[in-house]
């Protein structure tokens, strides 16, 4: 839960940062956006966290 939390936050503000710098125009932040939340509702959703939570454990072990 507190890694989803923290993804979650650390995406947003590389989202905000790139809107910021014009590096990301507000369309493609919301097609971005939108696309996250149609993934998160498939069935790849699972094999997309598991991956990110196995990530998280491996660099905890790490520092």
């Amino acid at each position: 839960m507190i890694v989803s939390l923290s993804t979650v936050v650390l995406l947003g503000a590389a989202v905000v940062l790139m809107i910021h710098h014009r590096a990301l125009r507000p369309g493609g932040a919301t097609v971005a956006a939108l696309f996250g939340f149609c993934l998160a509702s498939t069935g790849a959703a699972p094999a997309i966290n598991d991956a990110i939570q196995s990530l998280a454990d491996q660099l905890s072990h790490i520092g």
